[in-house]
């Protein structure tokens, strides 16, 4: 199989804004305790923190991170984990039926996440909460001092503001399973009314506004459109959430899935711009992917009910899924002019690149594509057309069975095409014309290839799946051309 891989530099999508490559920490299973923070563990610092896992966390270069969630969020009050620890109150937590100790907290997180180089991306309580408690929270975080909660913030131990910019307006409120689940109309204006109140406090603020929980969502379309109506003056970026299944064991249907990804995000840039055009706006509606993944390995594990950060959601990730979050990752960077953050959902142990045990922490399959997507695709993301055969599936028609994207990084004049081969049966035979970039050379193809796709990583083995180096790959006088392996994910650099 052959295919031609056709760009121009002068032919751009947008900017690649590195927040897209953020991820998700929700007080769910193991990804607080026992996954960032684990006092007592031999990697643990004087705060608790696992500096096994921060190093993983810097080594994926994720620079944004939502916390504390997710359908958690809904019936949270942050003030239960603030304070001294011996004085914070258990509680249920009823989104996912375990109890919540309290023991880390929001002081906590924001410690955690200058440790690990990362920004917090904050989600207010809109389900059982107030427009008072947001107000009281980002009191507590972005004022310097002399009100009461800045001052309470000082007396916790942190003189300094958080001062915190990315704030998500509640979460999955079209959703009926969300405690204190609203009707569009009634999330958008109360969406509308925090976000007033946050941005009167500080102005430069970003929010984000809860878009459908899925492209499944009987509402979908309908809610985004009356939500947007509500409060697209308030909000900079309106949110999707998608996790991508293979319960039918169907392979080639599952690598497909990024075209449902593509849809949903075509789908959603029209209602933005539908209503921008209603209200005769100026400003362009951002999208903040801010939940995706592959998640399915898990669905049917019983929770265990009223214990404390019991095991849940822990899916085993395989090279399977690895390819799909490669084809999912080229697909955010095809829509870079508009998505402008995004989260992979979750950090470490729930749905996760990352997993711990007591005694260390390991790389997911999935880890890979993700670190090198972080890494190498930044700067502008030009216009890639792929020729190529493609195939159908039980749900898609004309599916390429070659995803790619290239992007171009000026500043480190450097240039790099990501590329997923789909067919489980051959290489595929590509060659690009890059005479453009003729005074760059081939630095190096990475490669992410196992011939079993059900191969995973594990605790005993935590290279099972793990990138080699394609070396048959060629670049001469303008162009490129090689072979992708069957079911590979591929990273070719080119340096100036």
């Amino acid at each position: 199989m052959k295919a031609e891989i056709i760009v121009d530099k002068n032919y751009i999508v947008g900017e690649v804004d590195r927040k897209i490559y953020g991820s998700f920490i929700e007080h769910l299973g193991r990804a607080v305790y026992e996954g960032i923070y684990q006092p007592g563990q031999k990697s643990a610092d004087e705060q608790g923190f696992r500096q096994d896992v921060i190093d993983l966390i810097k080594e994926l270069g994720v620079p944004i991170v939502r916390y504390p969630g997710g359908n958690f969020v809904s019936n949270y009050h942050w003030e239960d984990g603030i304070g001294p620890k011996e004085l914070r109150k258990k509680r249920m937590e009823i989104a996912w039926h375990v109890v919540e100790t309290n023991e880390f907290g929001l002081d906590e997180f924001v410690s955690w996440a200058a440790k690990a180089d990362t920004e917090v991306m904050m989600a207010v309580n809109l389900g059982t909460g107030s427009i008072s408690e947001a107000l009281n929270l980002i009191d507590y975080c972005n004022i310097e001092k002399g009100t009461y909660y800045s001052d309470l913030r000082r007396k916790n131990g942190h003189e300094k503001p958080h001062n915190i910019k990315t704030w998500c307006l509640g979460n999955e409120m079209d959703g009926p399973w969300q405690t204190g689940h609203k009707t569009a109309y009634e999330y958008g204006r109360l969406a509308s009314e925090v976000g007033r109140a946050l941005k009167a406090v500080d102005p430069d603020v970003r929010l984000v506004a809860c878009g459908s929980s899925s492209s499944s969502m009987e509402t979908f379309a309908s809610w985004e459109a009356e939500v947007l109506d509500q409060c697209y003056d308030e909000a900079d970026y309106l949110s999707l959430h998608q996790y991508y299944r293979n319960s039918d064991h169907d392979t080639p249907d599952f690598l497909a899935r990024n075209l449902e990804m593509d849809q949903f995000i075509k789908d959603v840039v029209s209602i933005c711009d539908y209503v921008k055009a209603k209200k005769r706006s100026k400003k362009t509606m951002l999208l903040s992917f801010d939940e995706w993944n592959v998640w399915y390995h898990s669905n049917g594990i019983p929770f265990d009910a009223w214990s404390e950060h019991p095991h849940q959601l822990e899916d085993v990730y395989n090279m399977e899924d690895a390819l799909l979050v490669g084809s999912l990752l080229i697909t955010l960077l095809k829509h870079a002019d508009r998505v402008k953050m995004a989260c992979l959902a979750q950090l470490v142990n729930v749905i996760a690149p990352i997993m711990t045990s007591d005694q260390g922490a390991w790389r997911q399959t999935i880890f890979y594509p993700f670190l090198d997507a972080s890494r190498y695709g930044n700067g502008t993301v030009l216009n890639t057309i792929v020729k190529v055969p493609v195939y159908d599936s039980k749900t898609f028609t004309d599916v390429p069975y070659l995803d790619s994207i290239m992007v171009m990084d000026e500043e480190k004049e450097e240039a790099v095409i990501f590329a997923v081969n789909k067919n489980l049966e051959e290489g595929i035979e590509f060659s690009c014309d890059l005479r453009q970039f003729k005074d760059y050379r081939l630095a190096e193809h990475i490669e992410l290839h196992h011939e079993d796709l059900e191969a995973v990583n594990t605790e005993a083995d935590p290279f099972n799946v793990a990138p080699g180096k394609n070396t048959a790959t060629v670049f001469d006088s303008g162009r490129l051309s090689g072979c992708f392996r069957k079911s590979s994910w591929n990273v070719i650099r080119l340096k100036k």
